[in-house]
């Protein structure tokens, strides 16, 4: 039987992550105990440990804080299927779905409708989803001194393949030009978010935006997995030589959404990752008679990060997400 199809081999239930009981040269799977549901039935994460031979640094994969960010799903997957124990030097662990309630039916957010990258680090006496954050961060993040964390885009919009780093740190800088992305876009760690928990504890964290929702995109998980080694390369983790870009990332200094002042039928006009110029047309709003309402254009030169791809544009829904150049 194929190991990686067998359902027979048990996996032990933790409360905690304990590294020191994972034997170096192993990889061991955990159902991490964080909650119980309203019947009184435990909710256990996913957590992989894989422990190289020799010492070295902990890097941290987390995925699916939104139960409809599942790109980075398989990504997690595919490297722990081909990870060399052999050469590992450290620890790399991997969380292939943090927000199990929400992936379960298909949502967003939290059960209790909070969105759980905004309440990091949680609570231990708080709501439900700053308790679940709370002992996530408290019984498996912090035990990181790097974290990979991986997102996608939200309903109803594409993104290119992009970072959010704090370019000023020059760790995170290098994480993040390692990625291999499209984009690379400064941006602080935000107080409620997991790579702002992350970065409270002293921990290294970026953002990787890797495709859309609900949805898995082998060619960004090709991507990401290259990205991951050139970071295990970088750290000495494993051993090997980093794989370069094509191209070069485009640095942006900042980023915003556009957003429309009127509701209707939109058009946007650029694809994510292409150059767009002051004044240049970016989306066409019409009525439901296919009337032109109104033409929007780029207030400044930039880089379409994100767009809406969702046809039905209410009043102050999102047209494109601009990356503006500069470091």
């Amino acid at each position: 039987m194929n190991p990686l199809t067998r359902t027979d081999i048990p996996i032990e239930v933790i409360r905690r992550l304990d590294l020191g009981k994972v034997p170096k040269g192993t990889i061991r799977r955990f159902w991490l105990h964080l909650i119980s549901d309203g019947m009184g039935m435990p909710v256990h994460v996913p957590v992989i440990v894989a422990r190289g031979r020799k010492d070295g640094p902990v890097l941290g994969i987390t995925a699916a804080i939104r139960g409809n960010e599942i790109n980075g799903i398989p990504l997690i997957q595919r490297l722990f299927q081909e990870i060399s124990l052999d050469d590992l030097a450290g620890v790399v662990i991997g969380i292939p779905v943090i927000n199990i309630p929400s992936l379960l039916i298909k949502e967003r957010n939290f059960i209790d409708g909070a969105d759980l990258n905004r309440v990091m680090p949680g609570r231990a006496d708080g709501s439900n989803s700053q308790v679940y954050a709370f002992r996530l961060v408290d019984r498996v993040i912090r035990y990181f001194d790097y974290l990979l964390d991986l997102h996608t885009a939200s309903f109803g919009r594409v993104n290119a393949h992009y970072i959010r780093a704090d370019l000023d740190d020059p760790i995170c800088r290098e994480m993040a030009i390692l990625q291999n992305a499209q984009v690379i876009v400064h941006n602080l760690p935000s107080d409620g978010s997991l790579r702002g928990a992350a970065d409270s504890l002293g921990i290294y964290a970026i953002t990787l935006e890797v495709g859309s929702p609900h949805t898995f995109h082998k060619g960004f998980i090709r991507s990401g997995l290259t990205g991951i080694y050139n970071l295990l390369r970088q750290l000495q983790m494993t051993e090997g030589a980093i794989e370069l870009p094509e191209a070069r990332p485009y640095i942006c200094k900042n980023s915003y959404w556009i957003y429309s002042d009127s509701g209707g039928i939109l058009t946007v006009a650029p694809n994510v990752g292409e150059l767009v110029y002051a004044g240049e047309t970016i989306a066409t709003l019409r009525d439901i008679f296919g009337d032109v309402i109104k033409e929007y254009t780029s207030p400044e030169n930039g880089i379409v990060i994100g767009k809406s791809v969702d046809p039905i544009n209410q009043t102050g829904g999102r047209i494109i997400h601009l990356g503006v150049f500069g470091t």
